[in-house]
């Protein structure tokens, strides 16, 4: 074993990263600003990468950490991206999803930071099961109330129009899958943007025009959901992984979920499937939902031990050419529509 070589390349290797270092200090780059003047932007994953295109328009450079087709719980920085991070002139993420990211921002000394999760409420979600009474689910009417309650003046972290909901505390943490509920992702919009303007005030007056529209548009899509879930033969839906308990409690909905708010640390258990099993019966569950990018097995396997149909639901934690829309409303309008078909939806 050649000692001398293996230390002349580490040598030459960390004195390289040094370099790295000085030069990106030195760099325009170091102001947060790209070559062209634009705003240097690093986004989480795709949720806040789309939140800061948006708002940003023309005058920001977006860079997500999270690939297409990465599942976002699983990111693992590299120290080119870590590097990167602390060239931003802002930062949009999600604390508490990604624990590489929340490190990395921690130590990466910018200054303008939007974190999603401080800017809605967070609840705890989970396998509902045993905590959730499903009585309010399917056999109320289904009408009116669930616009006005869950989707219109519903203020967020209050108790109205929750009662009998006691959510499992077994994940250990929030749930961080906020934007999945068109009006709380209209609210993390709102923080966006003076994250941004804050950053760069030059262009205040674009970034809140931007976000305006934005906030109209996401109101939009909650009226669509409101009056696509209205009347429905069902509200109990089976997913891979609980990441749609914000959108279900918006529209009166129940999540059952397989797995639990990571879809990689799954509770899988003999006694959860048997759980799920007499649930789906009992509710008149017609559809189990997968996602495009975890996978499906498990959700395949139990619809088909029950003679169930299987269906996308995406928590759209990233697009590839597997999803069914090109951007984040188009994917939603498709989970109404999985919804609405697998509901009895009309």
């Amino acid at each position: 074993m050649n000692i001398r070589r293996h230390l002349s390349v580490a040598a030459l290797a960390g004195t390289s990263v040094l370099g790295l270092l000085a030069l990106s200090a030195c760099s325009p780059s170091a102001t947060g600003r790209a070559a062209d003047g634009k705003l240097k932007v690093t986004a989480s994953f795709y949720p806040m990468e789309f939140l800061a295109e948006q708002i940003g328009g023309e005058h920001v450079e977006v860079t997500n950490l999270t690939r297409p087709g990465v599942e976002p719980h699983d990111l693992e920085l590299t120290p080119k991206q870590t590097a990167r991070l602390s060239e931003s002139g802002a930062i949009v993420y999600l604390k508490g999803l990604q624990s590489a990211v929340d490190d990395a921002v921690k130590q990466s000394g910018v200054k303008h930071v939007a974190d999603a999760a401080a800017l809605t409420s967070l609840e705890k979600h989970g396998t509902e099961v045993g905590g959730h009474d499903h009585a309010h689910g399917d056999e109320h009417a289904h009408g009116d109330e669930h616009g006005d309650e869950h989707g219109g003046e519903h203020k967020d972290g209050q108790e109205d129009g929750h009662e009998g909901h006691s959510h499992s505390e077994a994940e250990g943490g929030n749930d961080p899958h906020v934007w999945l509920d068109p009006v709380k992702y209209a609210e993390v919009a709102k923080g966006v943007n003076k994250t941004l303007a804050e950053a760069d005030p030059e262009h205040k007056a674009d970034y809140q025009k931007n976000t305006d529209a934005l906030v109209k548009k996401l109101n939009g899509l909650n009226k669509e959901f409101q009056d696509g879930l209205k009347n429905r033969a069902s509200d109990t839906f089976i997913t891979t992984h609980a990441a749609f308990g914000y959108l279900a409690e918006r529209y009166g909905l129940t999540e059952e979920a397989i797995s639990g708010l990571d879809p990689e640390a799954s509770d899988q258990s003999g006694k959860r499937i048997k759980e799920l099993h007499t649930l789906a019966k009992k509710h008149h569950v017609s559809t189990v939902f997968f996602e495009t990018i975890a996978n499906p097995a498990t959700a395949k396997t139990l619809a088909g031990d029950l003679g169930l149909k299987t269906d996308v639901l995406d928590p759209i934690e990233g697009i590839n050419d597997k999803s069914r829309g090109r951007d984040y409303f188009g994917v939603q309008r498709a989970n109404l529509a999985a919804l609405q078909k697998a509901l009895g939806g009309k």
